[in-house]
């Protein structure tokens, strides 16, 4: 059984791997000695920026001579592992907080139980693959395209979520040594409050197990972290996420 610290070690270290993952074939990784980021131009994800160790004012200054010198709107994750309130170091350098997130971990051991309200399909064609990028935007505000996923879906899952043939939701699931990292579930607004998150959570968590996974990990937002405990997630810190305000 991992311990607290490795799974904390363990989500950040799938996450970011999922970053790197999805930018690879487009040549957009980039590791150095103080920072990693990953981005593809044409598309609002990945497009993270993230810091090695706690943030210093010289490691913000070498970031922002990089996201200066793109066009890429880079989003930078920081986490509250330090204590040490660093993030003042952002925000005095004219970042701001766009959202927060809670990581969270669950132990997989039985199956869960699953309601017939839902068909899924993991994408492995173009058709789907539109089908999934279209809906996308519309569960979170953020476009990932069709060529990310037709470029990345040997590697990671985008699993679509179906009611009546009708795409209602999406997930994407990527595996890093007995770690399943849990991402983009997603449920459009005309069909939330219907249970379907959970019955995509409960599938996705399943085809992990199914994958040989030992613990889920994920990135709670406000809105999707009730769900999440009621599965029997733990928390395990907040990420706070920076944009560079706009001049």
């Amino acid at each position: 059984m991992k311990s607290r610290e490795d799974l904390i070690i363990a989500n950040w270290e799938n996450l970011t791997s999922l970053w790197k993952t999805a930018a690879t074939p487009f040549r957009g990784n980039f590791a150095g000695d103080v920072f990693d980021y990953a981005e593809i131009g044409n598309s609002d994800w990945p497009n993270r920026l993230w810091f090695h160790e706690d943030i210093t004012q010289e490691s913000v200054a070498k970031a922002l001579e990089r996201i200066e010198s793109s066009n890429t709107r880079f989003t930078i994750p920081y986490r509250d592992i330090y204590h040490s309130q660093s993030n003042q170091i952002l925000e005095k350098n004219g970042f701001t907080k766009t959202f927060e997130q809670v990581a969270m971990s669950l132990p997989l051991t039985s199956p869960f139980q699953l309601e017939n309200k839902l068909d899924f399909r993991v994408i492995s064609n173009p058709t789907d693959a539109k089908r999934w990028a279209d809906i996308y935007p519309s569960a979170f505000g953020y476009r990932i395209t069709e060529e990310t996923l037709l470029n990345t879906m040997g590697s990671i899952e985008y699993i679509l979520a179906l009611k009546q043939n009708q795409p209602v939701g999406t997930a994407i699931l990527f595996q890093t040594g007995s770690i399943a990292g849990v991402h983009g579930v997603g449920v459009i607004p005309e069909m939330r409050r219907k249970g379907l998150a959970e019955g995509i959570m409960k599938f996705v968590l399943n085809k992990a197990i199914n994958n040989g996974a030992e613990y889920a990990t994920l990135q709670a937002s406000v809105m999707g972290k009730g769900l999440y405990l009621k599965l029997g997630f733990d928390e395990q810190f907040t990420i706070r996420n920076y944009v560079k305000a706009q001049k």
